[in-house]
């Protein structure tokens, strides 16, 4: 009996089983993003802070990241199917509690949750689809499959959901995604024979004390990172108290996992000096892809595009990932040189980058930026699944599990840190712009009549009275000095950026020791964490 027939009943065919672990997979990933795909509405919504919802996708990520070696030792214990059952019953009923729920901080706590048990789904699922992947060529394929959807998923659920947010209430998108569940769920469910997919371990020696040390040490840092400009940093006595902690946490783990005989994270994956190369090229892989963001804003603030229109802009881009996930792919079969794919990947996102600081503008046509999101994406998908297949087969096959889900928190760790530095340089460089915009605006300056001349006008000409047509004008001439401001900073922060990806093609072309790593998968799963 051959691996399929024993995992699903007799008469699925293949095809079935390909679609039912997508319909599983893709709400459980989807889930991730939910609670963005808008932030000023979910924030009004929940009567909170942007801040606020940003903290609740980083909690979690936190339970995805720190959930991973826990989570393994229950999916072997138990049956697939009743385990798959539990997780997604928690799941849809965490995801009812955020749909009937304003309070931000129970919202805190289902985020929390909901990632833990989004770590059994996703298990189940890249369980099933890499027992079905025998050879390498194979694997190499499932794993640019898996990275392709984990990149996309982000803009997709924010395409998918912005007319939901448009036309109701934000919890609505919480409700979507319970009905999301039900076809996945339904139809496997009905395939799968009630197998067991790994040997049965039982659950005594589970380490919930680096769980929890962990978990609270990734969320202070998050904490940090998120609000720490808006408590002014080391001003604020909560940060200090926190940085203070993350310093103690993090020593307690390092001795703690030096300690045990059966760590919780193996740290003998920092020993191979591959490993520790690939983390730092997915680190800043990660910093580049947070500044993306700063191009989505460009678009709904400068261009006044709605949620809909900005999501449709970025088809564009989710079409050059897929088509360079794909020749990635390719190129990894062919062992071509990782050194050559890392450059026509970073080369790209250098292309993008410096496009973009001569496209920000404050009047442009959409079709301008469809080009060059294309080639945003080209980059992003030619890097991803490179990255993080170097980083595993950096390391020997019994510290993949490890190297896997250390690669988690780096994505974590440069996901928290664009959300930071994005925050810090775009208040700091408004500050500046701004102030010095305002001080060239004056009423006895020509230019400045000028224009209110013309915007005052503009309103009189469509019925506004002309007391109303003033205050208008003078709040036009205002927001155009914000737009400016931002147009500055963007194009300060996409300049860092390319000075950034420059230093990082220096160091590729450089360092002859990237082509010594071999790229082997063949026994090696991705970690379910993996967002």
């Amino acid at each position: 009996m051959d691996n399929q027939t024993a995992i699903f009943k007799s008469w699925v065919p293949g095809w079935l089983i390909k679609i039912t672990i997508f319909l599983v997979i893709l709400p459980s990933t989807m889930l991730f993003a939910i609670s963005t795909v808008n932030i000023n509405a979910a924030a009004g919504y929940y009567g909170a802070e942007p801040a606020d919802i940003q903290y609740s996708m980083l909690l979690f990520y936190v339970a995805v990241a720190t959930a991973v070696p826990l989570e393994r030792r229950f999916f072997s214990y138990m049956n697939t199917r009743p385990y798959f059952l539990l997780c997604l019953s928690l799941e849809v009923i965490s995801t009812l509690i955020c749909y009937l729920t304003r309070n931000i901080y129970l919202l805190f706590v289902l985020r929390f949750i909901q990632g833990v048990l989004n770590c059994g789904i996703t298990s189940i699922c890249l369980t099933l689809i890499f027992s079905k992947l025998g050879t390498e060529r194979a694997r190499e394929i499932g794993y640019s499959l898996f990275y392709t959807l984990i990149l996309c998923m982000a803009p997709f659920t924010s395409l998918v959901t912005a007319p939901i947010v448009d036309n109701y209430e934000f919890n609505a998108v919480y409700k979507f995604a319970i009905f999301a569940f039900i076809p996945g769920a339904i139809l496997l469910l009905g395939i799968m024979n009630n197998v067991r997919l790994s040997k049965k371990m039982p659950l005594y020696q589970t380490d919930w004390v680096s769980f929890v040390l962990y978990s609270i040490l990734l969320m202070l840092i998050g904490w940090v990172l998120v609000y720490g400009q808006q408590l002014e940093w080391l001003e604020n006595d909560s940060i200090r108290f926190c940085l203070f902690m993350i310093l103690l946490l993090t020593l307690l783990h390092v001795f703690r996992q030096k300690s045990l005989k059966r760590p919780f994270l193996h740290l003998d994956v920092f020993k191979y000096r591959n490993f520790r190369i690939g983390i730092i090229f997915l680190l800043a892989f990660y910093l580049i892809r947070g500044a993306f963001n700063i191009t989505s804003l460009y678009f709904a603030k400068v261009l006044g595009m709605d949620p809909i229109h900005v999501n449709l802009m970025m088809l564009a881009n989710l079409s050059g990932i897929i088509l360079s996930a794909t020749l990635a792919s390719r190129l990894i079969i062919l062992q071509k040189s990782i050194r050559v794919i890392w450059i026509y990947g970073f080369m790209l996102l250098l292309v993008f980058h410096a496009w973009m600081y001569w496209l920000f503008n404050t009047q442009a046509e959409a079709e301008t930026f469809i080009i060059p999101l294309i080639v945003q994406g080209l980059g992003a998908g030619m890097l991803m699944t490179p990255i993080v297949l170097f980083i595993i087969s950096s390391v020997p096959e019994n510290l993949s599990k490890s190297a896997s889900t250390t690669g988690v928190f780096i994505r974590f760790l440069g996901f928290s840190l664009s959300i930071s530095m994005i925050n810090f340089f775009q208040i700091k460089s408004d500050s500046i712009h701004y102030t010095r915009l305002s001080e060239e605006i004056s009423l006895i300056n020509p230019e400045t009549i000028s224009r209110l001349s013309i915007y005052r006008n503009g309103l009189i000409s469509r019925g506004v009275s002309s007391s109303e047509a003033n205050k208008a004008a003078l709040g036009l001439i205002s927001k155009s000095t914000q737009n400016q401001a931002f147009l500055h900073f963007a194009m300060d922060y996409y300049l860092w950026v390319c000075m950034g990806i420059t230093a990082l093609l220096l160091i590729i072309s450089l360092a002859p020791f990237i082509n010594k790593t071999v790229i082997n998968v063949r026994n090696k799963l991705p970690s379910p964490a993996s967002f």
